[in-house]
């Protein structure tokens, strides 16, 4: 059974069913296949005064400047730390490419949205959250990949 969202549709409704699932640390986090453009693996970054911290800087990405967010820090943990399976998600979203480094790719799980359990309410930062899923005996955290990245993308509208 689904839980309805804030906006009164169901849960399941607003759900992709292919998530790209990849590590921050020792937990497992999924965002929408549909939005990956690419996998890239690390390249240096040109830093951006006034970014917000979150915003490691931006890359050339054939010929288009791409903004990426450490999503360590966007998600309030301790910023990432360059390991050999770090790599940096590129999303396409809202017409924007936006990178997002993360500590390493898992692979791509295919979800039944009625399984999908809502994220609980703690807060702000829950906003970022489409669900959780269970993999086994532990759970995948869902991202809403537009939101997530709506840091990197302040004149957007």
């Amino acid at each position: 059974m689904t839980e309805p969202t804030s906006s009164g549709s169901t849960l399941a409704a607003t759900l992709p069913n292919k998530y790209l699932t990849f590590f921050l640390g020792e937990e497992e986090y999924g965002v929408d296949i549909l939005a990956v453009q690419e996998i890239r693996g690390l390249s240096a970054t040109t830093r951006l005064p006034g970014a917000p911290d979150a915003v490691l800087g931006v890359i050339n990405l054939r010929g288009v400047i791409v903004p990426v967010l450490d999503l360590r820090v966007r998600l309030g943990l301790t910023p990432a730390v360059a390991t050999p399976t770090s790599v940096i998600i590129v999303l396409g979203i809202a017409g924007r490419m936006i990178g997002l480094q993360v500590d390493g790719v898992s692979d791509v799980l295919d979800v039944d949205a009625g399984s999908v359990q809502a994220a609980p309410d703690l807060g702000n930062g829950s906003a970022d959250l489409l669900g959780m899923a269970r993999r086994g005996e532990s759970l995948v955290v869902l991202l809403d990949a537009a939101r997530v990245v709506s840091v990197a993308t302040p004149n957007a509208s």
